[in-house]
């Protein structure tokens, strides 16, 4: 599938569609509730076809494939962290919120995906999917450790050198909310389903998983893509340096997934390319309540412009074909 092929697929275009109608001004919507409605479907339908592929899989690889998760959850936010902070760019605790970002997964960019490569029948492997599990925690508490360093030293630094007076941060309710997020219970608990479930069982439940997966997939799309269209006015605000990071930061991210999908977790070129977008796609739904609650210095318009108005389309347009490109020579398909 060329580059131009992978656009052409109805998810990308559904996405293309609702840019569109937002910035003519429609007033095409979703009802209330919809959308939560459409994701809860999304994340339960991967987690029981995950589950039940996971049933059969080899219990090291998956062992060894959640180390990694682990090692790409705190490795890219700190990554991120040091490029936003270069020569004082962005202050320390916007840095904080909006890297804890990146190092999480945005579920959407990870579906897409997954029907780029249904789209070009490229099989790939289920572990990704307990990988993009893993990484919703990690690098929430790397931007909460950042916030907490950055909220001491500048406590210190007004209240006179040496001094540690510093506001102590609440961990427990943070960590909880993190682990306790309804994406992250509701995926993981679906792929256990799917894995203890008899394939009987699972069989009659096919045409909800399957069947209807890529139709549903394209409305969730569309009102991606109306809702990536309402932070384009915001581009001038989040400015020229932090819209460059929402580019560059997927770049970086992606390659090490490459890297480690193809050459350390020795995956196929499908399994490699989730693996990419697992470290290029940066998170819109579970880590900004996180960072609303526990760095509230940080400006949410930076964080949900970058990672909605430009990671995301990025990815869904740019992203996906162009590290599928790079798994399939990394891999040799």
């Amino acid at each position: 599938m060329t580059g131009i092929d992978s656009l052409l697929i109805p998810a990308v275009l559904f996405f293309v569609l609702g840019v569109f109608a937002k910035l003519i001004h429609s007033d095409l919507k979703f009802p209330d509730g919809m959308t939560k409605g459409i994701s809860l479907y999304l994340l339960m339908a991967i987690g029981l076809k995950g589950g039940a592929e996971l049933a059969k899989a080899d219990l090291l690889v998956a062992l060894n494939a959640i180390f990694w998760a682990f090692v790409m959850g705190f490795l890219i936010p700190l990554l991120g962290y040091v490029i936003l902070r270069f020569r004082d760019r962005i202050d320390a605790m916007n840095a904080a919120a909006i890297t804890a970002h990146y190092g999480s997964v945005s579920a959407g960019t990870f579906l897409t995906a997954i029907a780029f490569l249904d789209a070009t029948k490229e099989a790939y492997e289920t572990y990704p999917i307990i990988m993009m599990v893993i990484m919703e925690t990690p690098a929430i508490v790397v931007g909460l450790v950042l916030a907490a360093m950055a909220r001491k030293k500048l406590a210190a630094a007004q209240a006179g050198a040496g001094t540690d007076d510093a506001p102590s941060i609440e961990w427990k309710p943070l960590l909880h909310e993190a682990l306790t997020n309804g994406s992250v219970i509701l995926l993981l608990g679906a792929m256990i389903i799917g894995a203890i479930a008899s394939p009987q069982s699972m069989e009659k439940i096919h045409p909800f998983i399957y069947d209807i997966f890529m139709g549903v997939l394209c409305l969730f799309l569309l009102d991606m893509g109306m809702e990536a269209a309402k932070r384009l006015k915001e581009f001038k605000r989040v400015g020229a340096y932090l819209v460059a990071f929402g580019i560059i930061m997927p770049l970086l991210g992606g390659t090490i997934g490459v890297i480690i999908g193809a050459i350390i977790l020795d995956f196929s070129a499908g399994g490699t390319l989730l693996v990419a977008i697992l470290g290029a796609s940066a998170s819109y739904i579970a880590v900004p309540p996180a960072m609303r609650y526990g760095v509230p210095e940080a400006n949410p318009s930076y964080y949900l412009t970058l990672a909605l108005g430009v990671t995301f389309p990025f990815n869904v347009v740019v992203g996906i074909p162009l590290f599928y490109q790079m798994a399939v020579w990394m891999t040799g398909s």
